[in-house]
């Protein structure tokens, strides 16, 4: 059964930095290009981050470019989001995904990932 688990969502203040992770039990990990989304009350989930199977390729929001790194551990299973210089705008429940994908080419739509997290909270003080 594949999971996707995510952890360290908290609170902070504004000009914050959190890292988060999310931890999959997919059979062949590499094998898939992975992806953060997030959703802030009465809002659409919108894309954040994604990055390639190998890690080589990534893209990003414009709202968090500069802001946010995404980046996986191959060996860990695990793929992660430094996020920094937090704004309350930030604020949102953030989704891992994963999307079966050897190319260098990342999708932007969450209708393209196969598989989903159960979110991390993340709030950000004025």
């Amino acid at each position: 059964q594949v999971r996707l688990v995510e952890s360290g969502g908290g609170l902070v203040q504004a000009g914050g930095s959190l890292r988060l992770s999310c931890a999959a039990s997919l059979r062949s990990f590499s094998w898939y290009a992975m992806a953060w989304f997030r959703q802030a009350p009465g809002k659409e989930r919108e894309f954040v981050a994604a990055i390639s199977w190998s890690g080589g390729s990534t893209d990003y929001a414009g709202s968090v470019q500069g802001r946010f790194t995404i980046s996986r551990d191959n060996a860990e299973n695990t793929v992660y989001l430094q996020m920094n210089s937090l704004k309350p705008e930030d604020t949102a429940v953030y989704y891992c995904a994963a999307h079966l994908s050897r190319s260098t080419i990342l999708k932007l739509v969450q209708d393209d990932y196969d598989y989903w997290g159960q979110g991390t909270q993340v709030t950000v003080s004025s």
